[in-house]
């Protein structure tokens, strides 16, 4: 009858959740189960990144080419269940402070951005293999699986259509920041209250302490 059908499927997500959250578990990171509708997308969020953030445009996981807060709320709507991912530090750097920041610090956190973009892809492709195959997965960060992003080496016109161009085509995918998701306010959806980290004179990035929790998503179903 439909009331079975509906509950192996149940069964099945929950069993297919075991799993993703003991994988993520392996890799020291955090699971949260949530409804689609918690994840917020809000317009707002995108001016954060085309002004006050350096690596606009520099990077195919960010907007321009990452898709708008529009694209990003109409595909949310199409789910109704996703994880959330939380990563507590940054590898490599147990403590730090404003002094020990390169001025370029992008690659002072290529572990950090390594570990939640790959760790989303994998919780993303299991899922698809295991049958879930709608599974989709949102990153942080400015994307480093390039030394020097394509995006950033090229000329001319910069729209979305240039992500052709991108090495890593299957790795890739968009923050959440940049494709409109409002980071804190769908964690404290799922209980997680997170807050800005102060920077040394308001000095761009110069953080005052490295206590940093980052945030992926994956829609499942």
């Amino acid at each position: 009858t439909f009331h079975q059908g509906e509950k192996r499927m149940i069964l099945s997500l929950d069993t297919e959740l075991a799993k993703l959250t003991a994988i993520a578990a392996e890799k020291g990171v955090t699971t949260k189960r949530i409804p689609a509708s918690d994840v917020i997308v809000s317009d707002w969020v995108r001016f954060k990144c085309r002004f006050g953030c350096k690596g606009y445009a520099k990077h195919f996981g960010c907007p321009p080419y990452a898709p708008s807060p529009h694209e990003t709320r109409a595909m949310v709507g199409e789910y109704q269940t996703g994880l959330l991912l939380r990563f507590d530090g940054v590898p490599g750097h147990e403590s730090f402070g404003p002094d020990d920041l390169p001025e370029d610090f992008h690659h002072f956190y290529k572990d950090l951005i390594l570990w939640v973009n790959t760790t989303v892809h994998m919780i993303e492709k299991t899922a698809f293999y295991d049958g879930f195959y709608k599974a989709f997965g949102f990153g942080g960060y400015p994307c480093i699986f390039c030394e020097e992003c394509i995006a950033e080496q090229c000329e001319g016109v910069v729209d979305e259509s240039m992500r052709r161009k991108c090495r890593h085509m299957d790795l890739v995918r968009p923050s959440m920041e940049s494709a409109g998701i409002d980071v804190f306010a769908t964690a404290k959806n799922a209980g997680w209250e997170l807050s800005t980290i102060p920077c040394r004179d308001m000095e761009y990035g110069k953080v005052i302490h490295s206590n940093i929790v980052s945030i992926g998503l994956v829609l499942l179903e």
